[in-house]
C-alpha cells in the first residue's frame, strides 16, 4: 500500500498530463481498497467481541448447571435419607411390637411431672432419668424445635439422641416429639408411626395421654375417621382428668366421623 501512495503522488510528476489522468484513476481503486480492509478490520472486532459474549454466555450456562446438578444431588440425598428414616422408623416398631407382647404389666409407681401431662388412669412405672449430658442434649433439640423452627435438624437431633441413649425417661419424650415434628411437617405416615410407638410401648409413661390424642389427630388428618374415633374414645377411657381427655373428648363432641 505504501509503494502504491508513493506511485499515486509521483507518477503524476513524472508523465505530465497523462500521469494526471492516470493519477485520477489509481486514486479510487486506493480509496476501495482503504476501505474495504476497514470493513475487514470492522467485521474483524465485531466477530472478536461476539466470540467474546458467546463465551461469557456459555460459561454462565455452564455455571448454571452445575448448580443444578448441586441442588439435584441435594434433592436426592434428602429424599434418600427420609427413606432411610422411615424404613428405621418402620423396624423401630415392629422391634418394640415384639416387646409390648413380652414385656409383663406395668408396676405401681408415682410418676413425675412434666407439662403437658397430667393424672392418669393408667399405673405407671419408673423411667431411667436422665444424667446432666443428656438432659443438655434433649434440651438442645427442644430449643431447635420451640424458638429455631428449624424442624429438619430437630428431626435428625431426636434420632441421635434416641440411638446414643438407652431407653429411659427422655427417650420417650423424644419419640412423642419427632411425632410432632412429622405432624408440623404433614409427614402423616412417619407421625403415625412415632406416635404409635409411644402409645403401644410406653402407655404407662406421662406423655401416653398426649401421644394417643396426637396418633388420633394424624389419623384424622390421613382420612381414618373410624380409627381417629377410637383413639380418642382410649384417651377419654383410659387417661382421664388429663388435658388430652379434653382435646379428646371435644373431637368427640364435635361429631367428627
Amino acid at each position: 500500500m505504501r509503494h502504491l501512495l508513493m506511485a499515486t503522488v509521483l507518477l503524476p510528476l513524472a508523465l505530465g498530463p497523462a500521469g494526471s489522468a492516470l493519477a485520477q484513476s489509481v486514486s479510487p481503486m486506493f480509496q476501495d481498497n482503504s476501505s474495504e480492509a476497514e470493513r475487514k478490520a470492522g467485521n474483524s472486532q465485531a466477530n472478536a467481541e461476539l466470540f467474546y459474549m458467546i463465551q461469557q454466555l456459555q460459561g454462565e450456562l455452564r455455571r448454571l448447571q452445575g448448580r443444578v446438578e448441586e441442588q439435584q444431588n441435594l434433592i436426592d440425598r434428602l429424599t434418600k435419607q427420609s427413606r432411610d428414616r422411615y424404613i428405621d422408623l418402620d423396624q423401630r416398631i415392629l422391634k418394640l411390637s415384639e416387646k409390648v407382647a413380652e414385656a409383663p404389666a406395668p408396676s405401681s409407681a408415682a410418676s413425675d411431672s412434666d407439662a403437658g401431662g397430667g393424672s392418669s388412669g393408667v399405673k405407671t412405672r419408673i423411667y431411667r432419668q436422665p444424667s446432666d449430658d443428656e438432659r443438655r442434649a434433649y434440651d438442645k433439640v427442644q430449643t431447635l424445635i420451640h424458638q429455631d423452627k428449624n424442624y429438619d435438624q430437630a428431626i435428625n437431633g431426636l434420632y441421635d439422641f434416641i440411638d446414643e441413649y438407652e431407653e429411659g425417661d427422655l427417650t420417650v419424650n423424644a419419640y412423642y416429639w419427632l411425632g410432632e415434628v412429622y405432624l408440623v411437617e404433614n409427614q402423616l405416615e412417619q407421625a403415625r408411626q412415632a406416635f404409635t410407638i409411644v402409645a403401644t410401648r410406653y402407655g404407662d409413661h406421662r406423655k401416653a395421654p398426649d401421644a394417643v390424642y396426637k396418633l388420633g389427630v394424624t389419623l384424622d388428618r390421613l382420612g381414618n375417621k373410624d380409627q381417629a374415633r377410637s383413639r380418642m374414645e382410649t384417651v377419654v377411657e383410659d387417661y382421664p382428668d388429663t388435658s388430652a381427655a379434653k382435646l379428646a373428648q371435644k373431637y368427640l363432641d364435635s361429631g367428627s366421623t
